[in-house]
């Protein structure tokens, strides 16, 4: 397993912008816990909240992210955290950024799909949204002193690797669109807790899948950089890739295509006896 080095590991903590993410993050996140509760009760659904407290568990998880990134949270004195894996503290703002960077598109995307008002196309125009979130959110948190890449990635923007908001975008638009999926074909609200289960697989699916070759490529010894340059090339094709496959798989996509060329789906008319309809509406 790679060690951090001690250069980064004794780095100063700015205790300023620790509680900047810390209190505005958290802050979001009372705010879009609110919302979603209230999605809830008028479409009679716990499923927008939990996709919120699904990302939010996600984040106990975030030091595989960590290894396998090489992201190091400055941990000097002063540091907020819950608990320590792999040698790397993890903040208390973790988890609420989770949810803000994260769970806050999730839900809006599914939100969409869920009223058909989302085409595979627009999808594309999400994941860029999600590109520019994750930018925004970790060029501040990198620069306002309170973490850092310390590996040997390239392509970076104010020391932030745009591979890495590559691969969120895409993990981001795997989970949103697995979600909708799985709430349309689910006839239970109890089966809606497999979201606990599916942000951690398309998490870790598209970011150690599609980034499978960065990762390697910043911890194998005595690498070129121009193999490093490669490699995270690579991976934000791979990533494109996920998002182009995400957007075959938006309920409903189907029907767009099949009212192009004027036929009926398939799909749309075995999916369409009341009975499934009115399970899936309790869903």
């Amino acid at each position: 397993m790679p060690v951090t080095p001690v250069y980064v590991t004794q780095h100063h903590l700015n205790l300023t912008g620790q509680n900047v993410l810390t209190f505005v993050s958290w802050a979001l996140t009372i705010i879009l816990l609110a919302v979603t509760v209230e999605m809830g009760r008028r479409e009679r659904s716990p499923f927008y909240v939990l996709i919120v407290l699904a990302a939010m568990a996600g984040a106990f998880a975030e030091a595989l992210y960590d290894v396998a990134f090489s992201l190091y949270f400055y941990s000097t004195h002063g540091m907020q955290t819950f608990y320590t894996v792999f040698g790397i503290p993890q903040p208390v703002w973790t988890h609420s950024g989770y949810a803000v960077l994260y769970a806050l598109p999730a839900v809006l995307i599914t939100y969409q799909i869920r009223r058909g008002r989302l085409t595979p196309r627009a999808l594309y125009a999400w994941a860029g949204v999600e590109f520019g979130m994750s930018c925004v959110f970790e060029i501040t948190g990198i620069n306002i002193g309170t973490y850092t890449y310390w590996g040997p990635h390239v392509l970076r923007v104010f020391h932030y690797p745009l591979v890495i908001g590559a691969l969120e975008a895409a993990q981001t638009i795997c989970f949103a669109v697995a979600a909708s999926q799985l709430r349309q074909r689910t006839t239970s609200r109890w089966a809606l807790l497999g979201l606990f289960v599916l942000f951690p697989a398309t998490f870790f699916g598209a970011n150690f899948g599609a980034g499978s070759a960065v990762i390697v490529a910043i911890h194998a010894a005595h690498v070129s950089q121009v193999a490093v340059y490669l490699c995270t090339v690579l991976s934000i094709v791979f990533a494109v890739t996920l998002v182009r496959f995400a957007a075959a798989f938006v309920p409903g996509s189907e029907l767009v295509a099949a009212a192009d060329r004027g036929v009926p789906s398939e799909r749309h008319q075995a999916s369409s006896s009341p009975r499934t309809m009115a399970a899936r509406h309790r869903a």
